[in-house]
C-alpha cells in the first residue's frame, strides 16, 4: 500500500466512523439516541459504570493478547502496540458487515511484508471465536427450550440446533488442521494469488491453538458478564435468565448478516425476543443491548479511529 493510499484510507475510516456514529445516535427519537443512552447510564450506579468500562478493557485486552500470541508466527510485537491495533481493528470492523474488515485496522501495524500473512494468523482468532460463541450459543439455546422455549415446533429446534452442531465440528476440523484449513483457503479465487502467504498457518501446533481457543473464550465470558449485569441493573432480568438468554442471543446475532447501521437493530430485537418476559421489559432489554454495544464497540471503534490518524503505520515500499 502506498503512502497516498494509507493517507486515504486512514483518514477514510476516521470519516466513516464518526458518520456512522453521527448517524446511529443523532436521531433524538430513536432508541439508540444519546438522550436515550444518557438516560439508562444515569439509572445506573457510578459502580456498574466504571465495572463495565473495567470489563471492556479487560475485553479488548484479552482480544489485544490473543492476537499477540497469533502474531509471534509472523512478527513480534509489543504490548502496548497490539492494544493500539485491536482497537484501530474496531474502527474499521465498524463500518464493514459483520466487523469483517476488523483484520485490515490490525495488520496495518505490522511491516508492509507481513501483512499479508498476518491476514491470515488474525483468521485463526476469528474461527476461534467463532467456535466459541456457537459452542456456548448451543448451550444456552438448549437451557433455553429445556426451560420452555421453541417447545411448539421440537423438530424444528433440533433441526437447527443439529445444523448449528455440524458447524461447529466442521469449523474445529479446520481450525485444528490448519493444513487443511489452507488447502480449502487456496481454492478460494480471492486468496488463490497469496497462497504462499497461508504457510504461516502451518506454524500452528495444538497447544498454541488451545491457548487462542481459552483467550477466546475468556473474553466471551467477560462480554457476557457485562451483557448480564446491565440487563439486571436496567430490566431486572435475573441472572439465571441471563446465563441461558444471552448466549443465544449471541449466536443468533453473529449468525444473522448484518450491514453498518442495521447492526444495532438486529442485536436489539433479537435480545428483546428472547430476553424480555414482559412488555414492561421490551425498552430496558433494547437499551441494554445497545449501551453493550456502545460500551464494547462504539467507544473502543472512536479510540481506533483517532489512533489509526495518529500512530506511526509504515507504507509500502514503491
Amino acid at each position: 500500500m502506498s503512502r497516498r493510499s494509507l493517507i486515504l484510507l486512514r483518514w477514510g475510516v476516521f470519516l466513516l466512523a464518526c458518520g456512522f456514529l453521527y448517524a446511529r445516535f443523532a436521531r433524538a427519537g430513536s432508541g439508540f439516541s444519546l438522550t436515550a443512552l444518557g438516560n439508562a447510564l444515569h439509572a445506573l450506579d457510578a459502580t456498574v459504570v466504571l465495572g463495565l468500562l473495567g470489563l471492556m478493557l479487560l475485553n479488548w485486552g484479552i482480544e489485544s493478547r490473543k492476537w499477540r500470541v497469533l502474531m509471534r508466527e509472523v512478527e513480534p510485537i509489543a504490548p502496548l502496540r497490539a492494544f493500539a491495533a485491536t482497537l484501530a481493528g474496531t474502527s474499521i470492523g465498524l463500518i464493514t458487515p459483520n466487523r469483517v474488515g476488523e483484520f485490515v485496522g490490525r495488520v496495518l501495524f505490522l511491516a508492509p511484508e507481513h501483512r499479508v500473512a498476518g491476514s491470515f494468523a488474525t483468521a485463526l482468532g476469528s474461527i476461534a471465536q467463532f467456535i466459541v460463541t456457537i459452542v456456548f450459543g448451543l448451550l444456552g439455546v438448549a437451557a433455553f427450550l429445556m426451560h420452555g422455549g421453541m417447545q411448539d415446533a421440537p423438530w424444528i429446534s433440533a433441526a437447527w440446533i443439529g445444523a448449528c452442531a455440524l458447524v461447529v465440528a466442521a469449523a474445529l476440523l479446520l481450525y485444528f488442521n490448519p493444513a487443511l484449513l489452507r488447502a480449502v483457503a487456496a481454492r478460494l479465487p480471492l486468496i488463490r494469488r497469496w497462497e504462499h502467504h497461508s504457510a504461516v498457518l502451518e506454524r500452528f501446533g495444538p497447544a498454541k491453538l488451545t491457548r487462542v481457543l481459552l483467550l477466546s473464550a475468556g473474553r466471551y465470558a467477560v462480554f457476557t458478564v457485562q451483557f448480564a449485569w446491565l440487563l439486571r441493573e436496567l430490566a431486572g432480568i435475573p441472572g439465571a435468565v441471563s446465563m441461558a438468554a444471552v448466549p443465544a442471543a449471541f449466536l443468533l446475532s453473529t449468525l444473522i448478516p448484518t450491514m453498518m447501521l442495521t447492526e444495532l437493530g438486529v442485536r436489539g430485537s433479537i435480545a428483546v425476543a428472547l430476553i424480555a418476559q414482559t412488555p414492561e421489559q421490551e425498552q430496558p432489554v433494547f437499551l441494554a443491548s445497545a449501551l453493550l454495544w456502545a460500551i464494547n464497540l462504539a467507544l473502543p471503534a472512536v479510540a481506533g479511529s483517532i489512533l489509526m490518524l495518529t500512530a506511526r503505520i509504515r507504507a509500502a515500499r514503491t
